[in-house]
């Protein structure tokens, strides 16, 4: 069988199993991950005969997909603003929605070459705090999560983007124990309704941690402790942003308002609401 007629059979099977959109890109990479060929090298050589071990390799990748496992676990990483970041079932996957929080927090920095100190509550695989680290060269951050195990994940992270040096991982319920001032409080909490949660995708549902999305019964428990802890933390004219589920958005606000901050709402690249960025008068 030419590696063609392989990749061919692993979208039937991955369209048959319910990925259909995504099934020929998944193929793809989980065809480059078992050849170890660049994507180049790769496209050149694909009416050649597929080597016996690559394809044994690919059928037992195709199959852990076929499952419905994340791509992410199964590459071991994934692509997050400019950073390529290792992710494991101990962490959430970070997605394209999360990015709003970066730029958010990014245009909320007036001197981006200014010796700021950042606060990535929840940090899990250390994606936020990390992506605004590769963009404020002077900046250091503290993140924090409950999970020694994603606290490993956001370590290996740091040192695999060459930003261990100014980054500091607490192990913390939220940001218990902290002492400010930080100039920017970034956070992506659990925000998924409790009973919404076994209505997802088997990915979601079922290969990410439940400690990282399951937001209680309105998806809104850590807000009003969130809002508070930033209150508590921020500097004078410091800036919050938070992550949000697209229908939360005037819940935040209200949330926001009962804890004395002014806020705004930030759409993502759908147009739905993603971000709440506020601050507090002093």
């Amino acid at each position: 069988m030419t590696r063609q007629d392989a990749l061919r059979a692993a979208v039937a099977r991955l369209r048959a199993a319910g990925l259909d959109d995504i099934a020929a890109d998944d193929a793809r990479q989980l065809l480059e991950q078992a050849s170890g060929l660049s994507r180049t090298t790769l496209i050149a050589t694909m009416i050649d005969a597929q080597p016996a071990d690559e394809a044994e390799r690919f059928d037992a990748l195709v199959a852990r997909r076929e499952r419905r496992e994340p791509l992410s676990h199964i590459l071991g990483s994934v692509g997050f603003w400019t950073l390529d970041l290792t992710v494991t079932s101990e962490v959430l996957t970070p997605r394209a929605d999360t990015e709003t929080i970066v730029e958010a927090a990014l245009n909320a920095v007036a001197d981006k070459a200014a010796p700021l100190r950042l606060l990535d509550i929840g940090t899990g695989s250390g994606a936020i705090a990390l992506a605004l680290l590769s963009e404020l060269p002077k900046a250091s951050a503290v993140a924090t999560d409950i999970s020694p195990d994603a606290l490993k994940v956001a370590a290996a992270n740091a040192s695999r983007n060459g930003l261990a040096g100014h980054l500091e991982l607490v192990e913390t319920r939220w940001a218990d124990g902290l002492e400010g001032p930080f100039d920017l409080v970034a956070s992506n909490p659990p925000y998924i309704a409790s009973a919404v949660i076994k209505t997802l995708d088997p990915e979601v549902k079922d290969f990410e941690p439940a400690l990282a999305l399951d937001g209680g019964v309105d998806g809104l428990d850590p807000y009003p402790h969130l809002f508070a802890e930033a209150k508590r933390l921020l500097a004078p004219r410091g800036t919050g942003v938070f992550e949000i589920g697209y229908d939360q958005g005037e819940a935040a606000l209200a949330l926001a308002a009962d804890a004395g901050a002014s806020a705004r709402l930030v759409p993502d690249l759908a147009g739905r609401d993603r971000a709440v960025v506020f601050s507090f008068s002093r």
